[in-house]
């Protein structure tokens, strides 16, 4: 008969843990940390907080940089799954120092911290270049599409918003009409009272558009024509992707070809590729130098393939490779 070893759930024991012994030598999270406390200057952030007199303590940058940049390496983007690994994985108390900041804080903290996170980035990119990390030899650009936190359903001109809003006044009226048509005392009373709730939202949908166009005015399109716009988030625009349309962004990135070292990123509120080869060629520029084209190739996917964008290229003198999207004809 099979003998198993003795287990009790009743049992009890007492680990000592020791927060910087699991933070390992080697690691992604040693290399992390190290980098975030004794190379970066994060006296940008200093500015946000006002609390040297009064207030209650802020949660230190540094803690949160490194629980965040940590969750975003293992594919971990939700807040509140980062605040829950803070409670769970001993790897992410160890950077935290097990000081479990509330899931609002971390995601306030990356929505609010946009201008310190680009100062941040061109600064690992300095110390990367020190360390000879990025080769010089060849950048590839690429990008793909990144939903955002709105709904293409709130996409549209002032003029369809304008017809948004006169639909909904018009379905207010119907309700209003159908109870004063109902003769049944009972049931009238039970459809005002679900009704009302119907109509209370679309009034708040009204308002919201209404104060929208009242303050905006309609994007400019590369023709002159006015593009769709999005109340929600009107950086964001309505695009093609592999999963159907989304409202959202197109992240792009730089990468260079010795360590994968990401020279340059950004994220557009456009969908097509054509426009951004421009954008992200300055945007590598001013993370490095702008002589840094003249002895590295870049190439490029079809996506960004147009004759204004080879005649750039060639009147900036760079070396590149960009796949022709008519070559089959």
């Amino acid at each position: 008969m099979a003998k198993y070893k003795d287990y009790s759930y009743d049992q009890g024991v007492f680990l000592p843990v020791y927060f910087d012994r699991q933070i390992l030598p080697g690691t992604f999270q040693y290399t992390l940390s190290h980098l975030i406390d004794n190379e970066l200057d994060l006296s940008v952030f200093d500015k946000r907080y006002k609390n040297d007199d009064t207030g209650a303590p802020a949660y230190d940058p540094r803690i949160l940089l490194k629980i965040i940049l940590y969750a975003y390496s293992r594919g971990i983007t939700s807040s509140r799954k980062i605040s829950q690994c803070c409670e769970e994985n001993i790897i992410f108390m160890a950077l935290s120092a097990h000081t479990r900041p509330h899931f609002t804080t971390i995601a306030d903290f990356v929505s609010s911290q946009d201008e310190e996170a680009v100062a941040l980035f061109q600064e690992i990119i300095l110390i990367c270049d020190e360390m000879n990390l990025i080769g010089r030899e060849m950048f590839a650009v690429d990008g793909c599409k990144l939903p955002s936190n709105a709904s293409k359903e709130w996409s549209g001109t002032k003029a369809d918003f304008k017809k948004k809003a006169l639909k909904f006044e018009k379905a207010i009226e119907h309700i209003i009409e159908k109870h004063r048509q109902i003769d049944d005392i009972e049931e009238k009373n039970n459809i005002i009272e679900s009704d009302a709730k119907y109509m209370a939202t679309l009034q708040k949908q009204i308002k919201k558009i209404r104060e929208w166009v009242n303050d905006n005015d309609d994007k400019p399109g590369a023709g002159g024509k006015p593009i769709k716009s999005n109340i929600t988030d009107n950086d964001s625009a309505k695009m093609k992707s592999s999963k159907g349309y989304i409202q959202g962004y197109n992240g792009l990135a730089m990468v260079d070809s010795k360590h994968q070292v990401i020279v340059g990123a950004e994220a557009y509120g456009k969908g097509p590729e054509q426009d951004l080869l421009k954008p992200m060629i300055e945007s590598t520029k001013g993370n490095l130098e702008d002589s840094v084209f003249e002895k590295t190739l870049l190439t490029a996917d079809s996506g960004f393939h147009t004759k204004d964008n080879m005649d750039m290229l060639a009147k900036e003198g760079i070396d590149a490779y960009v796949a022709d999207n008519r070559f089959r004809k």
